[in-house]
């Protein structure tokens, strides 16, 4: 049965591809956000409408009138006390967070979800899994929380058998799912917002195994498999692992094949201009990882440095996980350390500074504080132009920076 969904927070990549995936299923399909996201050009390309500034209920109760919603799904950031909410519930509508809807929609459409968690690497393993499929011509549906160059973020196959999905632990958004088969990256203790101790953090994810059919996880890297990274070869033997236990019916060769052409996703480990790369990293361990990748690349393509721009996500995240930054650095030849970008904080805690988090460092000479402004731009550019690899590492507006300074 069609519905009318109202999605609000739409141009994120947490909702903007489930929107998606509504509309390719047949749903009518709006929302609004403060400011168009990563997923608005694509939004856009679909002409599903969307409002974009002040979400005061306006918008809302304009659509409303026009004719009745039945289901208003909202983003995690959303405040309980949010205009739109509030007066989607006054008047009895539907509400969810994305987890209820997609759950309802993979039911509906008697999918089998394969479901990608893990603290870290869970949108590459994602996105692996779907070129792949694809590539190999086996009719997938999926959601992905970035954008794809070379598909949209998420797509609906009427034929399929299978749902992929990136299943974020966070807001145990996850624990909605009984998937078919659960990728597990890697479990790291994150998101102190959620999950107060590690203990808890873990047990989520225990619990999240229990509710798969089967899982793959730990696997050993697959000695075939080319891509550069020891963390992006270890995902890729994730997703090899995951399609021999699906027995898809196609070689070991074509599949690794078709894994080795792997053009990668946004925002992970992202070519944004020659030598210039954007990546999501902004946990210890996601960022150890990411250099160590960066460091491979600067020695097979003779790069002359290595320069890491990193913008921390969240105080309250710094101070729980600031002490492993101690050597995620090292390999690094120069790092310009940006103030942290704060979301969802804790009024009680005092804003740690890019120098009390340098001073964290092994390799704190390296490093120094920075502001996204003229002079760093310059001095990346001086950099790229000088041969040097420049990394930048952010969940936050750090990206939006970066590709307007090497693309203006």
């Amino acid at each position: 049965m069609s519905m009318r969904v109202y999605f609000a927070g739409i141009s994120g990549t947490g909702i903007g591809p489930l929107a998606e995936l509504a509309q390719d299923a047949g749903h009518e399909v709006l929302g609004s956000d403060i400011q168009p996201g990563a997923i608005a050009a694509e939004l856009a390309q679909r002409k599903i409408e969307v409002k974009y500034g002040p979400q005061d209920g306006e918008f809302l109760r304009e659509k409303q009138a026009e004719a009745p919603i039945d289901w208003f799904v909202y983003t995690s950031a959303l405040p309980a006390d949010h205009p739109e909410l509030k007066l989607a519930q006054s008047w009895g509508l539907r509400c969810s967070k994305r987890d209820e809807f997609l759950a309802q929609l993979v039911a509906d459409k008697q999918l089998k979800m394969l479901a990608v968690a893990g603290t870290h690497g869970k949108t590459t393993t994602t996105a692996l899994l779907i070129w792949t499929l694809r590539e190999l011509d086996v009719p997938v549906s999926y959601a992905v929380g970035t954008t794809l160059g070379w598909a949209p973020s998420a797509h609906y196959a009427p034929d399929c058998e299978y749902f992929v999905y990136e299943a974020d632990e966070y807001d145990r958004n996850f624990l909605a799912y009984r998937p078919e088969l659960a990728l597990i990256t890697g479990v790291d203790y994150d998101h102190p917002d959620c999950y107060p101790t590690p203990e808890e953090y873990r047990a989520a994810f225990a619990q999240f195994e229990s509710q798969a059919n089967s899982v793959v996880k730990n696997t050993t890297i697959e000695p075939r498999i080319s891509l550069v990274g020891e963390l992006r070869r270890f995902d890729a033997s994730l997703v090899y692992a995951a399609l021999k236990e699906l027995n898809v019916a196609r070689t070991d060769d074509e599949i690794i094949a078709v894994i080795n052409r792997f053009p990668g996703a946004g925002r992970r480990f992202e070519e944004i201009v020659p030598g210039v790369f954007s990546d999501y990293g902004h946990h210890p361990a996601e960022i150890k990882a990411t250099v160590k990748m960066a460091i491979e690349l600067k020695e097979q393509k003779g790069f002359q440095g290595l320069a890491v721009v990193y913008e921390p996500h969240q105080n309250v995240r710094q101070h729980e996980i600031g002490d492993g930054y101690a050597d995620a650095f090292v390999g690094a030849d120069k790092i310009f350390w940006l103030p942290t970008y704060l979301t969802r904080e804790r009024p009680d805690l005092d804003i740690l500074t890019p120098e009390d988090l340098i001073r964290k460092l092994k390799n704190a000479g390296k490093a120094e504080p920075a502001e996204m402004n003229d002079d760093l731009a310059q001095k990346l550019k001086t950099l790229q132009n000088e041969g040097w690899l420049v990394v930048l590492m952010t969940a936050g507006p750090a990206d939006a920076w970066l590709r307007r300074v090497f693309r203006a």
